[in-house]
């Protein structure tokens, strides 16, 4: 099972930044349990729904033809909770990438409220230094990974097409 901790992007712009966001709801088991009485989103969540969310920004960048995984949180500092009915707005921006390696920066708000600043590094792992294999497939992109660029993809080619069309 994967699981996915992003509803959907509401800007991606290739190589450079991406915008998702994340609907937090007392539907999600896992909330009953962290804190009982008081559930809010643990902060190991939030890590993995940023590592989604910019992951999918790195990998965009190469096509999707590199297997990107986590390699180092640089930096997680946290300064608020989120709690159900909230929804969190994940961005991220590419700092630098090369064909080992890419580092993001990013941040979490809840409406103006700064949740968190997380910076992360993400390994190109068949460009790995060691030497070792990894399967052909590429088994962190799925299908379902790459349906979540779908509808903002769309949006963003019908708006660059009505443009252009009005340009002339």
């Amino acid at each position: 099972m994967r699981w996915i901790w992003i509803d959907k992007f509401t800007e991606f712009n290739s190589g450079k930044s991406a915008i998702a966001i994340k609907n937090v709801t007392l539907a999600e088991e896992h909330l009953h349990d962290h804190f009982p009485g008081f559930p809010v989103m643990p902060e190991t969540l939030m890590i993995e729904a940023m590592a989604q969310t910019a992951g999918i920004l790195v990998g965009e960048a190469k096509s999707f033809k590199e297997k990107v995984i986590l390699a180092k949180i640089k930096k997680a500092v946290f300064f608020d909770y989120v709690k159900p009915g909230d929804t969190i707005r994940l961005e991220t921006q590419i700092e630098s990438i090369t064909p080992e390696a890419a580092g993001t920066a990013g941040k979490i708000t809840c409406g103006e409220k700064l949740i968190a600043e997380i910076d992360l590094m993400f390994s190109h792992i068949d460009q790995n230094l060691a030497g070792k294999k990894f399967p052909e497939e590429n088994f962190v992109f799925t299908g379902t990974f790459e349906s979540l660029l779908r509808d903002v993809l769309i949006s963003a080619n019908s708006s660059s097409k009505a443009g252009l069309g009005q340009d002339g």
